[in-house]
């Protein structure tokens, strides 16, 4: 195991690449980028323009500042990188991770930055990545291509499953080395004795009040505020850790759904990431997160009606914003 000395000098000598620079990726590669460690931000050819030609704008709860970044829209980008933030939307992580594959170095780590719990899994059946499991604690958004808008928080907690914690094949230890990465930024990174319980602590929340803050497009704060709101959200958690718990996962104590819907009304403005997909007319997570539910509920014997309701309406939205997008062209070419 690396000493602390040992560790710097990793995290000192890495290269970066952020696979799927939105929000979260943005703001976790751009303050690496701040501290001096060379990134490369991987991305739609707008947010590649505007990087070029600005740099990447954080304008967080602390700081205003440009940082200077690499950025292309191509995946061989992750060529040479000691460590890739995969940072994608989950309905593109088999496309996304075999596009990568051929392209990263031997012993580069591949970070999971997303919401959800089996986006490990799929990465590496789609294309043999054996991928880090992370999670996530942020608010922030992108309100222009290349603009990371934050509100709240930064935090992440990595660590390995316990099949492959008590491997021999664990050398060097991966969460070590992300951590002190971090630590150069001074990013809050925890490494977890229990990660898959962690991941699901994330998940839980993720399904409680993103699909409802979407739907209603309000923010955290104000559904925190009605008491039907918080109902709703209320059952949603409930049936959530049942699921979990019947998965054999290490879930929290009976006080969670209070204390967590108090701490949400502390997000204020913010809305969730799902909110933000709908109101672009973009694809949502919900298949990874209240759908996960659902279909993992059915295979346990678990009900979660709360669950499918909201994924049943999230996925009416964001059929019907992809018909009018595709009858745009139609319109336009009429005229």
């Amino acid at each position: 195991m690396p000493t602390g000395s040992e560790e710097n000098v990793i995290a000192a000598t890495s290269r970066v690449a952020v696979m799927g620079a939105g929000a979260v990726g943005s703001y976790f590669g751009g303050m690496l980028a701040r501290a001096g460690v060379p990134v490369t931000m991987i991305a739609r050819p707008a947010y590649v323009e505007a990087v070029r030609r600005g740099k990447l704008f954080l304008d967080t709860v602390s700081f205003q500042e440009r940082v200077a970044v690499e950025a292309s829209s191509a995946p061989s980008a992750v060529r040479d990188a000691s460590v890739v933030l995969f940072c994608v939307k989950g309905q593109d992580n088999e496309e996304t991770a075999r596009a990568i594959a051929p392209h990263l170095s031997a012993d580069a780590v591949v970070v999971s930055l997303q919401n959800g719990v089996d986006n490990v899994e799929r990465i590496r059946a789609a294309s043999g990545i054996d991928a880090l499991p992370a999670v996530v604690y942020i608010a922030a958004a992108m309100p222009e291509p290349g603009h990371v808008k934050h509100t709240g928080l930064g935090e992440l907690i990595v660590g390995e499953f316990a099949a492959r914690r008590g491997g021999a094949e664990l050398h060097p230890p991966r969460a070590e080395q992300i951590a002190a990465l971090f630590a150069t930024a001074n990013v809050p990174c925890r490494i977890s004795g229990d990660i898959r319980a962690d991941m699901w602590a994330k998940f839980i929340t993720n399904c409680g009040a993103n699909a409802v803050s979407a739907i209603a497009q309000a923010s955290y704060g104000e559904i925190a505020r009605y008491d039907d709101s918080r109902e709703l959200m209320s059952r949603v958690v409930e049936e959530t850790i049942a699921v979990g718990r019947a998965a054999g996962v290490r879930m929290p104590g009976a006080d969670f759904t209070e204390k967590w819907l108090h701490d949400l009304a502390k997000f204020g403005d913010a809305f969730s990431s799902t909110a933000q997909d709908l109101a672009r007319g973009k694809r949502t997570e919900i298949e990874s997160l209240n759908g996960y539910i659902v279909r993992r509920g059915a295979e346990l014997g678990v009900a979660t009606p709360s669950n499918f309701a909201l994924y049943a309406l999230v996925k009416v939205i964001e059929d019907r914003a992809a018909q009018q997008e595709q009858a745009r062209p139609a319109a336009r070419g009429a005229q």
